[in-house]
């Protein structure tokens, strides 16, 4: 098993480092999404006092010719603080600082989906729109090889591992009980995890959060995890399908509802969103991986839970359908429906925007609407 040299430090001697007094001063970690709309970048300054609000923070800047951001005769880009939260690394009073990105002229990077996203969820804030994201990730040595599959060769077959115990079974516990916590201290709204279908392959719920929050905690829960795997020295993927073959890939399948579909007879608005969805199946297809569906297409085969990419669907209790009504909201005629096909490397903001586009915008055809006009 392949794991990186960082991870065989001394982490007692690093501990000595840790426990010694900061003084007065605080240690932020600005966050942002590069130029591949899928990597994380970080680094860290120095405040002279714990921010309260998000208004205590500065803005930063960075050289974005080594984030694929920019050219490098023109390479500054701006840190634009948006959310913040606890460090579980460093601990209180240190925090971890999601930040949007800027070009030199003050626009949004072209992979700062967060800017259209907050304007798109001001527009429908009276519906309340409520969203929960399951995460699926896959755990990797750093050669790339899944954590725990034999070095020449396979697993068994997928059976015992969704939700499984046992050495056998589950590999990797100890990262998903580590991020979890580590997301409960930050502030994260994480609300469930569980093994998946494939060995090595895992899964935590974000949700429910309300408009933009949605997409500013799944980066940073996906941030924690990425650094917890870091500390124990192995990597997690996010690939869509990262075994090819007759193994489950990784979504993101994302909870949707409004107050009115929450209410009583809600059950109607629900159909009636999801009639404008099936509408509207291409545009939602590009927008949900960040290859335009290109990375969508290897996961959704029809086969391993998933719906045919080229087809939409809705069913109750339908796991191979595009939209899932859970049973239960069938039975009460009110709750929120699960769009199963964004792929686990999607952006939130632009998911959970395309959804707010379509069902309670109303908007149609291809391309989304220009509301900067």
């Amino acid at each position: 098993m392949a794991t990186s040299a960082s991870s065989k430090l001394n982490k007692a001697v690093k501990q000595q480092y840790m426990d010694l007094p900061q003084g007065d001063k605080v240690q932020a970690m600005y966050i942002w999404i590069d130029g591949t709309g899928e990597g994380i970048r970080c680094k860290t300054r120095t405040l002279d006092s714990e921010p309260k609000t998000i208004e205590d923070l500065p803005e930063w800047n960075f050289d974005g010719s080594s984030t694929y951001q920019s050219e490098g005769s023109n390479s500054d880009m701006y840190l634009i603080p948006a959310a913040m939260f606890r460090d579980p690394f460093r601990k209180d009073p240190n925090k971890l600082v999601l930040c949007e990105v800027l070009k030199y002229n003050r626009k949004p990077a072209e992979t700062n989906l967060r800017c259209t996203c907050k304007k798109v969820m001001s527009m429908v804030e009276n519906s309340h729109p409520w969203f929960g994201m399951e995460q699926e990730y896959t755990l990797l040595g750093t050669d790339g090889h899944p954590f725990g599959w034999p070095s020449n060769g396979f697993p068994g077959p997928q059976g015992p591992y969704y939700c499984g115990v046992g050495a056998d079974k589950a590999y990797g516990r100890d990262i998903v009980e580590s991020h979890y916590r580590a997301c409960l201290y930050a502030g994260i709204q994480i609300c469930g995890t569980n093994a998946e279908v494939m060995p090595a392959q895992w899964e935590f719920q974000v949700g429910p959060c309300e408009g933009i929050n949605m997409g500013d905690h799944l980066w940073i829960a996906r941030f924690i995890l990425h650094r917890v795997c870091e500390d124990f020295g192995v990597v997690v993927s996010f690939d869509p399908k990262p075994i090819s073959g007759n193994w489950n890939g990784a979504g993101c399948h994302t909870n949707f509802s409004t107050k009115e579909m929450r209410d009583e007879g809600g059950l109607k608005v629900i159909e009636e969103a999801i009639e404008r969805l099936g509408k509207r199946h291409r545009y939602h297809i590009r927008a949900y991986d960040p290859k335009g569906g290109l990375d969508n297409a290897r996961r959704l085969t029809g086969h391993h839970e998933t719906s045919n990419i080229d087809e939409f669907s809705a069913g109750v209790a339908n796991r191979g359908a595009s939209i899932r009504i859970p049973r239960s909201v069938g039975q009460d005629k009110k709750g929120y429906f699960e769009d199963r096909r964004p792929s686990a490397n999607c952006d939130p903001y632009i998911v959970t925007e395309a959804l707010v586009r379509t069902c309670l915008l109303k908007e149609e055809g291809e391309e989304p609407t220009d509301y900067s006009k």
